[in-house]
């Protein structure tokens, strides 16, 4: 059941009084009352629902030639994805490089576990814990739509829909600020320790005080508690569960039958594991939530992506299924705060530390999830890339993090780089993969302090230092 049940919407019995009182009421209760209309996929006013796709969607596959891409170098991304399995990063993964409205490559690497009898990996039906991606293709693509709708604004106060989120500064709280990582909300919390009771987990979540120091739009601080108190305003202001909401709103309309919040049983034989119970997200926090969180539970295939990135692409609409208006697109995958966008991340090339490569535009925009997944997508270039894995899974290198890192960067450098017609715009020189420096990833991890930290310590000492040698003589 959705934290903040829906009002219920059945009219009242009509009393007898005049007849035009009677004809009013009646025209009234039958607009505010009827149930919603089934519409053209597509619409998107107050009130309708799209029409429930009756078969998956896929993107069609297009020779690399004719969207303007080499096959020669979109082979390299074969090497990167095939040593980080070699190397112990992974069992397995699924890969979707698209541009110009079709997929020219889309493949699966591995197995879905390490076992040799285990099942390949299928970009089709291979099914992988998003983790932190639900941020972007769930919770914030709900927000999209309910601002596309008029039903919520950027800068309402979190109040407003959530009562209880209140007291000192969470009073100023805003959506905006939610998305972009700048409410004040810690990074997370122990929602653990609430397993099996999601009610108080819930309420845990609306509970959190804010970081002190950091008042509303003051600091960055990545928090997956505000992805959660997103989600909380979703079912708030729609009247359904988050799930039930974006199925309805976003993925159906898609035809991504795959991505989903309940991965069904007949299915877990396609279900790349992570080390949780089969079938339960990865994220212990989302679990404790029932499952069904703002930051983490949604599961999918590279190919259900695949079309959802389309979308982006696309302003919105796939295939004449429109889900968001171009301008609501725009608007959040625009630089807003810092590298931040509404919702989604973008990419910041300069930064060595980026996922997104050295040469996606700086328009380009994406998210990452801890399992081990991406999504970039580049507007300048009309070009996406999606990687699915589950690193978590046993992983047999010493530095797993640094493994997916430099994959997902090699990834985006790689299709970048296999783009042969003027929207290139990068090097042609031969590129130099991080990846094939694979012995990073098994040496130890540094135990040498950061050098901020080293750098500030000898500066205490030497203040210190100074104060001892110069200390004058009390009088007396």
């Amino acid at each position: 059941m959705p934290f903040w049940p829906p009002k219920p919407r059945s009219a009242p019995a009509l009393v007898s009084i005049s007849g035009a009182v009677v004809l009013a009421l009646v025209i009234f209760f039958a607009f505010h009352t009827r149930p919603p209309r089934e519409v053209v996929v597509g619409e998107t006013a107050p009130g309708y629902y799209v029409r429930r796709a009756r078969a998956t969607v896929r993107l069609p596959s297009i020779p690399p030639d004719s969207a303007g891409m080499s096959l020669k170098r979109l082979d390299e991304i074969d090497v990167i994805v095939e040593r980080g399995i070699k190397e112990g990063g992974y069992p397995g993964a699924a890969v979707v490089i698209g541009r110009d409205g079709g997929a020219v490559l889309a493949r699966g690497y591995g197995r879905i576990n390490w076992a040799e009898s285990a099942p390949s990996v299928d970009p089709d039906s291979t099914i992988y814990d998003l983790a932190s991606l639900t941020k972007v293709v769930a919770t914030t693509s709900a927000i999209m739509a309910l601002y596309d709708e008029g039903v919520i604004h950027l800068d309402d106060r979190v109040s407003r829909w959530i009562p209880s989120f209140s007291g000192g500064l969470k009073d100023s709280v805003t959506i905006r600020q939610l998305l972009t990582h700048r409410s004040g909300l810690p990074p997370g919390r122990e929602l653990w320790r609430q397993m099996g009771h999601p009610t108080a987990a819930r309420a845990a979540v609306i509970s959190t005080p804010l970081v002190k120091g950091c008042p509303p739009g003051s600091c960055y601080m990545y928090s997956d508690l505000g992805a959660d108190v997103l989600g909380f305003i979703v079912e708030a202001a729609s009247g359904e569960r988050l799930d039930e909401f974006v199925e309805r709103r976003i993925f159906d309309p898609l035809g991504m039958t795959s991505t989903t919040f309940h991965v069904p049983k007949e299915q877990f034989g396609h279900l790349a594991p992570t080390g949780a119970p089969r079938g339960r997200v990865h994220d212990s926090n989302a679990a404790a939530l029932g499952g069904v969180a703002g930051h983490a539970g949604l599961f999918s295939t590279a190919s259900d992506l695949a079309v959802f990135a389309q979308t982006m692409l696309d302003s919105g609409a796939y295939e004449g299924r429109r889900v968001f208006r171009a301008a609501t697109v725009k608007l959040f995958t625009t630089r807003s705060a810092g590298t931040r966008a509404l919702g989604w991340d973008t990419c910041d090339s300069a930064n060595v530390r980026a996922t997104c490569g050295r040469y996606l535009s700086a328009r380009a925009f994406g998210h990452t999830g801890f399992t081990g997944t991406s999504m970039w997508i580049d507007p300048d270039r009309r070009m996406f890339m999606i990687l699915l894995t589950n690193r978590v899974d046993d992983p047999r290198v010493r530095r797993p993090a640094l493994v997916i890192h430099d994959i997902r960067a090699d990834i985006a450098d790689a299709a970048v780089l296999a783009v042969a017609d003027a929207d290139r715009g990068a090097p042609r020189a031969e590129p130099k993969f991080r990846s094939a420096n694979p012995q990073r990833w098994q040496e130890p991890e540094s135990r040498r302090k950061p050098r901020k930290r080293r750098a500030l310590k000898r500066a205490a000492v030497r203040r210190k230092k100074h104060a001892t040698t110069r200390r004058k003589p009390r009088r007396r």
